[in-house]
């Protein structure tokens, strides 16, 4: 429990000694007076001065019991304000990518690590949970040291006593969902003295909804932009990532994924959605981009509007789908249809369908190859076969979609903006970043298995 609420306990506290005061010298007096009556063998005067005494005497046992109890509240309150507050000196450097987990509730967390160590120069990289990416490479001298600070969102399954998130069985096991904040620190030589974690109340939250494209992929060498987007925020904002692999609106829906969120979500918090891959495969009756999309997109927006939240809508990164040197429009109607609903309910939208196409067309048909998932042969543990994705992004191509995701914002004049790290650079999909110059230290743990949906 945080101090706004041990304080007034404290306050209360203190009045009732003031009371307990104030009914001890009463009674003092009332002795004194009764004491006289006797003397004095005035009856009335004695019966009068004997019921006040033993009002006061009764309200001397009230207040004793309200001091307990406040003394009681007040010890709670402070052992869990401090049970909340996490300060590990970890002290520890490797050549090897290492973890850093602590159990905490659902909620939003500030981070702060000191990197560096006495006997070693460090480069580390800091991410969170399901390698969520917060800070490049960060290098430091043999016994020289730097601080850091993020603010991480922590959130599990349960929505209330009876009902959970929906989850795939593959979800079971990641990051993003377990009842831990967790840490990952990677690069050449990873090293970090002290980590502190301690709740905060007073951020903009930013709820993200997908699939694919937006989830924090578990494993290298698959990423999404919703685990970059990160790099850009400072701690006024904090990304929520409830996005899975395999979903569209209505599977996500279904799931009780949305359920979830409203349970988080604060008044003027965002909600950002991106489907549209997977709802494409859809096909019974009453589904398509004018029919189930449209009504499904419609729930999002009046779902979040109703709690006093922000929503905006995404329209579906493009597949690279190349013919004649122009990339093709893989998604049919789904885009407008996203647009049209966006219009009809004062929705903002980032047209990203748009933005990805001329990304991919500014790299061409075969440089667009290095924005996805496409690596020969053996190029990661037990590979043998060529891997050629062309929807899933490596992190070069997760980097470039939230740098669209970003200008996309701004575009719009989102407050958002106003938490821009003071290192953004405005961004141009259709001149993008090199590919050859892109530098990305990976995490613990590869998986080649390709995520549901496409």
């Amino acid at each position: 429990m945080k101090s706004e609420k041990i304080a007034p306990a404290i306050c209360f506290f203190m009045f009732n000694v003031y009371c307990l005061m104030f009914f001890f010298v009463t009674l003092s007096l009332c002795d004194e007076l009764t004491l006289h009556s006797e003397e004095k063998n005035n009856r009335d005067c004695f019966v009068l001065r004997s019921f006040f005494r033993n009002f006061v005497a009764l309200n001397i046992q009230t207040t004793m019991k309200k001091l307990i109890f406040t003394l009681c509240l007040v010890a709670c309150s402070m052992t869990a304000a401090q049970a909340q507050t996490i300060d590990t000196l970890l002290n520890k450097v490797s050549t090897q990518p290492f973890t850093f987990s602590a159990q905490v509730p659902d909620g939003n967390y500030r981070v702060t690590v000191t990197l560096g160590n006495k006997k070693k120069a460090g480069q580390t990289v800091v991410r969170a949970e399901s390698r969520r990416h917060y800070f490049d490479m960060i290098t430091t001298k043999k016994g020289k040291y730097e601080t850091v600070s993020f603010v991480v969102n922590k959130h599990n399954p349960v929505i209330d006593a009876k009902t959970r998130v929906k989850l795939k069985p593959r979800e079971t096991d990641y990051k993003n969902w377990d009842d831990s904040l967790n840490l990952s620190f990677c690069g050449p030589m990873p090293a970090v003295q002290r980590i502190q974690i301690e709740p905060i109340k007073n951020v903009t939250t930013v709820f993200l909804c997908g699939n694919s494209t937006v989830v924090d992929q578990e494993n290298e060498p698959w990423a999404s932009w919703g685990q970059m987007i990160t790099r850009w925020f400072g701690e006024g904002v904090v990304f929520a990532n409830y996005a899975e692999s395999g979903l569209s609106c209505t599977t996500f829906l279904a799931q009780l994924r949305l359920d979830k969120i409203l349970t988080q979500l604060k008044k003027d918090d965002y909600v950002i959605v991106e489907f549209g891959h997977n709802d494409e495969k859809e096909k019974k009756a009453g589904d398509g981009a004018w029919y189930s999309y449209s009504r499904n997109l419609k729930i999002f927006a009046d779902r979040v509007k109703s709690a006093g939240g922000h929503i905006i809508f995404c329209t579906p990164t493009a597949r690279r789908a190349f013919k004649d040197g122009r990339n093709q429009n893989t998604h049919g109607d789904y885009p407008e249809a996203m647009k049209t609903v966006a219009r009809r309910e004062h929705v903002p939208v980032i047209d990203l369908t748009a933005m990805s196409t001329a990304f991919y067309e500014a790299l061409g048909e075969e440089g667009s190859k290095k924005a996805l998932v496409h690596y020969p042969a053996n190029t990661f543990p037990g590979q043998d076969k060529a891997l050629a994705d062309n929807t899933h992004f490596n992190p070069y191509g997760a980097w470039q979609i939230a740098k669209m995701i970003v200008m996309g914002l701004k575009q719009m004049d989102s407050p958002l903006v106003r938490h821009l790290r003071a290192d953004w650079q405005d961004y141009n999909p259709a001149q993008p970043d090199d590919p050859a110059q892109f530098v990305w230290h990976m995490s613990a743990g590869s998986n080649i298995t390709k995520p549901d949906g496409n």
